[in-house]
């Protein structure tokens, strides 16, 4: 299985970052911008999520542990056999967050293909949370 590792800080109280986060059903305006263009609730403890690539997935929420500050969720359909994700937040000192976020993957072969999501995924969070916007390029 291949395990996908992303970390970086933002210059942001741990509480506002851990409530973008959380935020389920508005992954796309509060949490990464841009990177998502879109974001519906299912009704089944799923979303629906659209990439600024075209790109649609439906992410099953498997928990969010607010005592430990991470979420993590399920990909339930497209080409992995197994998708797995976390997020979480840690304190970094005063006004900052550590954010580590980590995707499993069956088949390996797919990590080539969501690692360089992730790090625009992740560009574009550190931004939104630092109240910046970011620009985000299209994958090739």
């Amino acid at each position: 299985m291949a395990t996908i590792y992303k970390e970086f800080i933002v210059e942001a109280d741990v509480a506002q970052v851990w409530d973008a986060l959380r935020d389920f059903g508005a992954v796309h305006t509060r949490l990464a911008p841009g990177f998502l263009t879109g974001c519906k609730l299912d009704g089944t403890g799923a979303r629906i999520v659209s990439f600024a690539n075209g790109l649609v997935a439906r992410e099953m929420l498997v928990g969010i542990d607010d005592a430990n500050r991470r979420l993590a969720y399920t990909v339930t359909d497209g080409k992995a056999s197994h998708h797995h994700a976390s997020a979480q937040v840690f304190a970094q000192g005063e006004g900052r967050a550590r954010f580590v976020w980590i995707t499993d993957v069956l088949p390996d072969a797919l990590a080539a293909y969501i690692e360089p999501m992730m790090v625009q995924g992740g560009q574009a969070m550190k931004a939104a949370l630092e109240g910046q916007s970011a620009t985000v390029a299209p994958l090739a």
